[in-house]
């Protein structure tokens, strides 16, 4: 566990002030805290939006999947009219004239067995909707550690600031007794010179670290898609309850913890089962297509205006004589009784259905089941080595947290304890100096110490927290001020 220094301790009056005045100019920003940056940043970040309109894309294809089980219905009605000598399509006969045919038909098919290939599709898609669900939590997760490093970036950029500032009023109290003692011939052009590179110096400290909190916040809006020229101030926590920080991990429990929650795993174990999922998909190939179907269709054609609905009771009609007698020579016929044809008659007599099995063998197609399932091996083969190559990638990663999480809290309390005996030789030497004991230099010297170490000391604190909230997130812990 480390303890931060309290800000009380830390901030003199004279900050304190500085840090107040810049608050009451701040009430007309847009005061963001952590929890809100996170919030803006899930809610408005386009790398997000991104993933998440590729899940969509993968949630359409596993749907669509589920739909190629269902059977197909097609109709396909056509009307044609005939010039010249054409034939009739419903009587079957050939004539030279104008007229109208028009026939539709429907038809019904649905796939048996294609050697398991749709219920493997499935399967297959509903893997990779589930890497690309993965994949948006990554960016998620990602974009979360971003903006935590990020905000705790404006923290220490604006520490840095306030201490700047604590530093300018020192150095302008310095110069102030350096030139007076020069106009008082205590002092040479050397130590008021001294004194004014002093200044220079702090102010040059206060430039750069006002551009890199500026930058930072910037960053910070751009995570969350905010107009640039937004005023925003984030909300910052009291750095002085957070004393219970814990540095001493076990990198082998990160380690065992991170590799059933981590989003890295995650997503390259869901590619791995997708690929072998893949190759049940590419050895249905090897069997046969065995489908159902059914069909119904009609037609009507503008040359058939009659039918026969009947026919004449038998009667002798003559077919010739007989040369020697001239007697006749009949037959008895029925003549056929014929009505009017209407079209709507005319396509329910000529409706017909029809019902079979379609069987497709596979003998010979250029060796491309041979070669899809070899690809989708290889691509196995490779989600394998993708996998492990992330396992040890975030190892070592977890390792050099931990590691760096422990060199961080080593680095503050050696920090904390330079500036404590330099904020003490700085009151010694001050003494010291308003006594006319040391020149300037000595005193500039220990300025200049006080101010390097409150520095360190600063950026070390907010070390600590930063590598101790890289751990959370390995462990995934929810990562809060």
């Amino acid at each position: 566990m480390v303890q931060f220094l309290s800000r009380p301790k830390l901030i003199s009056l004279t900050g304190i002030a500085a840090f107040a005045l810049l608050s009451l100019t701040a009430k007309a920003q847009q005061v963001i805290s952590l929890q809100q940056a996170v919030d803006l940043t899930i809610k408005n970040n386009l790398t997000i939006k991104q993933a998440q309109f590729t899940e969509a894309l993968a949630n359409e294809d596993y749907k669509q999947a589920k739909y190629n089980q269902l059977p197909s219905l097609s109709a396909n009605p056509s009307g044609t009219y005939n010039f010249g000598r054409s034939a009739n399509l419903t009587t079957y006969s050939v004539s030279s004239q104008t007229n109208f045919y028009a026939s539709g038909s429907a038809q019904l098919s649905v796939t048996i067995f294609q050697g398991g290939q749709l219920r493997n599709q499935i399967l297959q898609n509903k893997l990779i909707l589930d890497g690309d669900k993965t994949s948006t939590a990554k960016v998620k997760n990602d974009l979360l550690l971003n903006v935590v490093t990020d905000y705790l970036t404006i923290l220490t950029d604006q520490d840095l600031v306030v201490a700047a500032k604590q530093q300018i009023d020192l150095a302008k109290i310095t110069l102030d007794r350096a030139q007076k003692n020069f106009d008082l011939g205590n002092s040479t052009r050397a130590d008021l010179a001294q004194a004014n590179a002093q200044l220079s110096t702090a102010e040059l400290n206060l430039t750069t670290a006002q551009n890199q909190a500026d930058l930072a916040i910037l960053i910070l809006k751009q995570y969350m898609e905010m107009d640039p020229s937004t005023s925003i101030t984030v909300e910052k926590p009291d750095i002085s309850k957070l004393t219970d920080i814990k540095t001493v991990y076990d990198a082998t429990e990160v380690i065992k913890t991170a590799f059933t929650n981590n989003p890295d795993i995650r997503l390259a174990e869901l590619q791995q089962e997708t690929y072998a999922q893949a190759i049940k998909v590419a050895k249905g190939s090897y069997y046969p297509t065995v489908s159902f179907f059914a069909g119904a269709g009609s037609n009507y054609s503008s040359l058939v205006t009659t039918h026969t609905i009947g026919a004449t009771p038998y009667t002798s009609v003559p077919i010739g004589f007989v040369d020697a007698t001239k007697q006749s020579v009949v037959t008895m016929e029925q003549l056929p009784i014929t009505a009017s044809y209407s079209p709507l008659n005319q396509v329910r007599d000529n409706f017909n259905q029809s019902l079979g099995i379609s069987v497709q063998i596979p003998i010979f197609n250029h060796f491309t089941a041979r070669t899809s399932v070899t690809k989708a091996k290889l691509n196995y083969e490779y989600a394998q080595l993708s996998t492990q190559l992330a396992k040890n990638t975030l190892s070592k990663t977890i390792i050099q947290a931990v590691l760096d999480l422990q060199a961080a809290e080593k680095s503050y309390q050696s920090s904390l304890n330079t500036f404590n005996s330099n904020k003490e030789a700085l009151n010694v030497t001050k003494q010291r100096y308003d006594a006319g004991l040391v020149n300037t230099l000595d005193y500039n010297t220990a300025l200049t110490n006080y101010n390097k170490s409150q520095n360190d000391m600063i950026e070390a604190q907010y070390q600590v927290i930063f590598r101790s909230k890289v751990i959370d997130y390995y462990l995934g812990n929810p990562i809060i001020l």
